[in-house]
Order: C-alpha cells, then structure tokens, then sequence
C-alpha cells in the first residue's frame, strides 16, 4: 500500500477543518457562535482543506456513495451488491472519503480507507445521527481484517446552543457519546472512542464545541 497520513493527524486535520470554518463563519458573519446556520458542506469542504494540507495527503471525495466505497474497499469490485443485500444498506453517501494517492492505471483502482460524516448543528441524539453510526458500522464490520481495505470511520461534528438551553453541551455529549457506544457494543469486530469535545463559552450568548467520534476494527 501507499504511504497514508496516520489516524491522529487525519483526526487532528478534521477537527481543526471545524474550528476553521467556525473562525470563517464568525468573521464573514459577525455572528459569535452559530456556525449551524452556515451553508451545506461547509464543513465537509473545510475539512477537506485541512487534511490536503497533511504529508502523504490522500485523495478526498465529498459525498461519494456507499456503492462507489464498498467497490473500491471489498477484495471484489463486484462484490459490493452481495454485501450490500447482506448487510442490509441501502444506496447512500458518506461525507469525505479518503483513498489512497498513488497513480491511476485506470478508472476503477480507487483504493478507500476512511470514511467521513461531518454534520452541522448537532445538538441531540438523532434518528439520522443513529443511522449514519450503524452504517458506518456495517461498512467496517468484517471477520478478517483483510476483507476490507476501509481503516476506520468518522462521525464529526459541531454543536452550539443558547445559553437559555436548560441542557448544557456537556450533558448533550454524554448522551451522544453513550447513544454511539450503544450501536458500537453490537458489533464484536468493532471498538469506539472520542476525541475533542472542549466547551467553548460565548459570554451572554452560548456554548459551542467539535467532537469526533472514532470507530475502527479490532482486528489486527
């Protein structure tokens, strides 16, 4: 395989994506502290430039479809249509994708490792959130590790509230946290944790942060 940015700089380059688009929101706009009302891919698109800027920086895809990934990460290309009935998904997309950078011999040698869902405005638990995390957790889920090329998978995001919220952000984590954990402890292969999560305070106004939850194989 190509030389790959390792998983804490690509973790490190996403949430700093964030934090970028927040400081550009907040700038362009005036406004201290929603970034939810930013436009779609804000997000995806200054993530994007944060992991292009690592060594050995992979080639991103925005909102490339569960089939496409399935394709370029099963030991099959054909196989992704089995897999898919299988595992129960349906056509949908991912985010980002990441795949390896090398030169292309032809238009089907795409090689994926990471998969992405970067939302916006994340403030509870959510049927849609609960859907992206259990079909992350399909895509990634495998007997052998080699029966995939995909190394793990993303879920980031930005919360803010007002600071009238009855439930401050800290408790909004935990139970996101704890929702994500839940869906992950069904799946053997397949292990979890968090990374960010500092509350930010806008004096008078609100409370913000970025997280990022991680899901990977256990397999080695």
């Amino acid at each position: 395989m190509t030389n790959f940015p390792l998983q804490a700089d690509v973790i490190n380059a996403v949430i700093k994506g964030i934090y970028t688009a927040k400081n550009n929101y907040s700038f362009w706009t005036a406004d201290e502290l929603y970034l939810s009302y930013a436009p779609p891919k804000f997000l995806s698109i200054h993530v994007s430039q944060e992991i292009a800027k690592l060594e050995n920086a992979p080639e991103i895809y925005i909102d490339a479809t569960v089939a496409d990934i399935l394709r370029c990460s099963l030991p099959k290309r054909d196989a992704f249509r089995n897999f898919m009935k299988e595992k129960y998904l349906t056509q949908d997309i991912m985010s980002l994708t990441l795949d390896e950078r090398f030169e292309h011999k032809s238009d089907n040698d795409s090689i994926s490792r990471v998969i992405m869902s970067v939302k916006n405005g994340v403030r509870n638990v959510q049927e849609e959130y609960k859907s992206e995390i259990e079909k992350m957790c399909k895509m990634l889920d495998r007997d052998k590790l080699e029966d995939s090329t995909l190394d793990y998978g993303l879920f980031a995001f930005y919360l803010d509230i007002s600071n009238s919220a009855r439930k401050k952000t800290q408790k909004r984590i935990d139970e996101i946290i704890e929702t994500f954990d839940n869906i992950v402890s069904d799946y053997n292969n397949l292990k979890s944790y968090f990374k960010g999560g500092d509350i930010h305070v806008v004096q008078n106004i609100g409370e913000w942060c970025v997280g990022c939850y991680v899901i990977e194989p256990t397999l080695k």
